[in-house]
């Protein structure tokens, strides 16, 4: 699985016109699930997201997780996060997960994150959806499973 995860004041996603989730103070996630991976990769990334430190102290120190803040998350499925453009100018998503698989784990780590007890909201799979986002610091970082 990879992520890549952006801390935000606020975000929602809209498919079509209509808002279909939303968070206020918290982290978006785009999550990509890749051929093989397992719900042991969706245990992995819930727990190293959900105790990210990248929130400030009162020192304005990125040492606060979302944990520590109670932060909200909102999940957005992503198979682009695995793009491969270092052939030709159109990217290879070969890596990423078949649909089926994909939306199995994808869920699977909605879930597992929800286990924490913060807000989650997610985004519609397979769906096109506009997010808008209010990014904060900016803070954007990438998280792989093992």
């Amino acid at each position: 699985m990879r992520a890549v995860v952006q801390r935000v004041r606020q975000a929602a996603v809209f498919t079509g016109s209509k808002k279909t989730a939303g968070i206020q103070h918290g982290l978006v996630i785009f999550l990509g699930v890749a051929r093989g991976d397992s719900e042991k990769d969706g245990d992995f990334m819930a727990e190293k997201i959900f105790n990210l430190r990248i929130f400030d102290d009162k020192d304005g120190k990125l040492n606060l997780s979302g944990k520590d803040v109670g932060a909200n998350f909102l999940v957005v499925s992503q198979f682009t996060v695995y793009g491969d453009c270092r052939k030709g100018r159109r990217p290879s998503y070969a890596e990423a997960a078949l649909p089926e698989e994909a939306r199995l784990l994808y869920e699977y780590f909605i879930a597992k994150l929800s286990e924490f007890g913060n807000m989650v909201a997610a985004g519609q799979f397979q769906e096109h959806m506009l997010i808008s986002m209010e990014n904060d610091g900016p803070v954007t970082i990438i998280v792989n499973s093992p």
